[in-house]
């Protein structure tokens, strides 16, 4: 295609209609945004100010595949994202929706506009915080009402076809929240990309998680999941989904950083095949020194009805697993031994003996291939009644190599005794869960590089740096980058982190004018 018309492309991607938010703009408020009546294909762009917008509402429309309703953010000049603050917020007057007390932004549940189920939205580039309790707001009615602990930044009733990309999510009870508002008809498909969700949690409370999510079919990827609020308890990444991918996080702290449990309300989600199957690689998951719950991830159920519990197989490869607790470390508790886990190609490692890390807290099967292990781990601190199958590849010694451990970057050396140590992954894992990107500090990715002998862990040694303007990083800067460049300006392709040439957090046509002058020979590649 004619670079003028890949440029004209972008031009003509219209919006069924556009309501701008900010100092300057047509809505002074978002409260002043006809939420109750938004189409397919309308746009809603807050613009960053000096001071949050105070402001909450629902969602409850339906946008289309090729026409999504998307809430957006538009960057201060030093790439600051608007803020939300629910302390203090106030409520359109004009909708009318239940359960209130249950999130900043709510998707789904509503009298005005009519009750359906959302579909198509996207959220992104803001930032939602202060919802949980002692924080007080006027409702639509005009009462002043007080979140409940379980309140969350994003608060998901029900939805399909849903995407949070690029938010913060802070200082609330929960930070997202999604549900299945009917057990028989499950929420379902959603991507949570490139956003840092850290800081909630109530304090001495383990219910609350800076993520609790229950839907059919739900992808987790880019993401920088942080602490938790101090002196909270609960879990980082909580879930009870089915068609669970968590792919290339960064994950730091909680009682636990994954809680991959049992479907408590959706007999919908406990019956779908994809309940069976988790799919958990190309994370960096991370334990502090005295940060809750020894073990770093839990896979089965936790209802105490085990006959719902996942009973499957948890696939975890290619990730890179840090504990730098002084006192003990169980890598896995599979809750009973029913539940299977594959775990290959994983960096496994603690500061303190090999002998403080565990393999399994008790139960379960884990079959063990080509990871590397700090010399000495134990099979369990406990007594073992499950299995460990290990055949006798993995890789174990004081250190895996790190570029620079102290300062958490995780990319091996040269010397790393993880290189070219992996073997090839379940067939189950491909072709849809192969390993292609590593995580980018921070909620961003990168291609992963190949060759013909990959490497342990969630990064693969590489020598030299890919340009920024290689879009598809074939090694080669073309028109095919420009088109996948223009597709990603539109809309119509989602590479977080990839295609903002001139840095102002946004992917849009000056970035598509860039690309285009350093096709023509006009300008060099921005460093």
């Amino acid at each position: 295609m004619p670079l003028f018309l890949l440029l004209l492309s972008v031009a003509g991607a219209v919006q069924a209609a556009t309501f701008e938010v900010g100092p300057g703009k047509p809505y002074s408020s978002a409260g002043a945004v006809p939420w109750e009546s938004l189409q397919p294909g309308d746009l809603v762009l807050i613009h960053w100010r000096s001071t949050p917008y105070k402001e909450k509402w629902v969602l409850c429309r339906q946008g289309t595949a090729a026409n999504p309703i998307t809430v957006r953010g538009v960057p201060g000049p030093n790439g600051e994202l608007p803020v939300f603050d629910g302390n203090g917020a106030t409520t359109r007057t004009a909708l009318n929706y239940w359960n209130e007390v249950r999130g900043l932004l709510k998707i789904g549940g509503a009298n005005l506009p009519a009750d359906t189920t959302p579909q198509y939205i996207t959220i992104e580039n803001l930032e939602f915080r202060g919802a949980r309790p002692p924080y007080t707001f006027t409702a639509a009615n005009g009462s002043t009402q007080s979140y409940v602990n379980n309140a969350a930044a994003i608060y998901i009733e029900k939805g399909e076809h849903i995407t949070i990309r690029n938010c913060i999510l802070d200082d609330s009870g929960n930070g997202l929240f999604a549900g299945s508002g009917n057990p028989t008809q499950p929420s379902r498909n959603f991507l949570i990309e490139g956003n840092s969700i850290y800081g909630n949690g109530n304090q001495g409370s383990a219910y609350e998680h800076n993520n609790y999510t229950e839907v059919l079919g739900i992808v987790f990827q880019y993401n920088h999941f942080g602490p938790l609020r101090s002196g909270a308890s609960g879990n980082n990444l909580k879930d009870r989904s089915a068609g669970l991918v968590v792919r290339y996080n960064w994950i730091e702290g909680g009682n636990r950083q994954l809680d991959l449990v049992d479907a408590e309300d959706s007999s919908a989600i406990a019956s779908d095949p994809g309940y069976r199957s988790t799919f958990v690689y190309g994370n960096i998951l991370i334990e502090p020194d005295g940060d809750g719950n020894r073990q770093i991830v839990h896979y089965g159920g936790d209802s105490g009805t085990t006959t719902i519990y996942r009973k499957g197989a948890l696939y975890l490869y290619n990730n890179t697993i840090v504990s730098t607790r002084m006192d003990r470390t169980t890598l896995l508790r599979l809750s009973t031994n029913d539940e299977t886990c594959d775990c290959r190609n994983n960096i496994v490692y603690v500061s303190a003996a090999g002998n403080t890390l565990s393999l399994l807290d008790q139960s379960g099967t884990l079959n063990l291939s080509h990871n590397w292990f700090k010399s000495g781990r134990v099979s369990t601190f406990g007594t073992l009644d499950g299995t460990i199958h290990d055949d006798g590849s993995s890789v174990t010694g004081s250190s895996p190599g790190f570029l620079d451990e102290a300062g958490q970057d995780f990319h091996l050396t040269a010397g790393s005794a993880a290189k070219n140590g992996a073997t090839a992954l379940a067939a189950a894992a491909l072709p849809a869960n192969a390993v292609i990107r590593q995580y980018l500090k921070h909620q961003s990715s990168e291609v992963r590089p190949s060759d013909a002998a990959p490497d342990i862990g969630a990064y693969e040694y590489a020598s030299t740096a890919a340009s920024r303007c290689d879009i598809n990083t074939d090694a080669s800067v073309n028109v095919v980058d420009l088109q996948l460049l223009v597709n990603i300006a539109i809309g119509a392709a989602s590479l977080p982190g990839v295609g903002d040439l001139n840095r102002d957090g946004r992917v849009d046509v000056i970035d598509v004018q860039t690309l285009v002058n350093v096709l023509l020979g006009a300008a060099a590649c921005p460093l």
